[in-house]
């Protein structure tokens, strides 16, 4: 009896032990605060999604890593996964560029339709490549918008000459501020608030859920509908930790990932569909700029930049086609 019930104990930690190691730790960090409803959204659809075969360690507020510094953590083994943006492989892989240009969707359902498509099928691959990670999906963010605080409307990109907007860190980033006419100051997103607070910067080029869940509506004064950016972040792992999971974990990791953008875009669009209202009732002046003006000057900036030079070619066309 005493036997048997010796082996039964060994054989119970020996079982706990094999199930310990298959358990597969996920180590992710991320800029936005654990705050935001994006971080809820992230912790029930995707760590949640992942169940009991996964440990998902997130870290919000960029605590672990710095906004811009996630792709090399993962590229040094540092970090497993990151909710990056395009302008993070900007030097590493230069053609993707085309990506971040203002102007380059119409709407959502335009960006939707790229990044659903295979029209970006060479580019992902040569991303996995050249920067050594995987984008598993493009959740939508919100269209950026300029919002700050004056007295007046910027119809064209004329009106923001030595006007200082927020972007974040990084050549990508502030080239877009330059191309929309403004002054771009690069500051995190973590410290935008007391940045327009203290007045080192005069609005940011956010949109209306990112604008809400740092609290900028409590210092802007007006809020010009760009729609320059239909930004969508690149939800990433590293392509080491991708290849050491198994046809069935990489599986459960895609599913969960599909299933966190579904989520992000849904409420993303909610947003925007009632947050309008809420920052005019609050005194905030929501207008039309002269779109077709900061298009057409963005998109002849960007032509006689070195920037437009690594686009593939076609490819720009390609994406106005669909």
């Amino acid at each position: 009896m005493i036997k048997l019930t010796t082996a039964t104990a060994v054989a119970a930690l020996t079982l706990a032990s094999a199930v310990a190691a298959e358990t597969v730790t996920i180590t992710y960090s991320d800029t936005v605060p654990e705050t935001d409803p994006r971080s809820q959204v992230l912790k029930t659809e995707f760590g949640e999604c992942l169940g009991d075969g996964f440990t998902f360690e997130a870290y919000h507020g960029a605590t672990l890593f710095a906004q811009g510094t996630e792709l090399t953590a993962m590229q040094r083994g540092n970090l497993d996964m990151g909710n990056l943006a395009i302008f993070d492989f900007l030097n590493q892989v230069p053609s993707t560029s085309i990506l971040g240009t203002p102007f380059l969707f119409r709407d959502y359902a335009h960006m939707r339709a790229v990044y659903d498509g295979n029209v970006l099928d060479a580019m992902m691959a040569e991303i996995e490549e050249k920067a050594g990670v995987k984008i598993l999906a493009f959740p939508y963010i919100g269209a950026r918008h300029i919002s700050y605080k004056g007295d007046k409307e910027y119809m064209t990109p004329a009106d923001l000459a030595g006007v200082k907007l927020r972007f974040p860190g990084g050549e990508g980033w502030q080239f877009v501020g330059t191309a929309m006419g403004a002054t771009p100051v690069p500051v995190a997103f973590t410290e935008l608030y007391t940045a327009m607070q203290t007045g080192a910067v005069d609005g940011q080029d956010n949109g209306f859920p990112a604008t809400r869940s740092m609290k900028i509506d409590e210092l802007i004064t007006h809020m010009g509908l760009t729609s320059h950016l239909i930004a969508a972040n690149e939800f990433t792992i590293s392509l080491d930790k991708w290849n050491s999971l198994s046809a069935d974990q990489q599986a459960t990791v895609q599913g969960c990932a599909d299933k966190f953008e579904a989520a992000i875009d849904a409420m993303t669009l909610d947003q925007e569909g009632t947050l309008r209202g809420e920052f005019e009732a609050q005194g905030i002046k929501v207008y039309m700029p002269d779109n077709a003006a900061f298009r057409d000057h963005v998109f002849e900036v960007y032509k006689n930049s070195p920037y437009s030079a690594d686009w593939p070619e076609g490819l720009l066309e390609a994406i106005s086609a669909l």
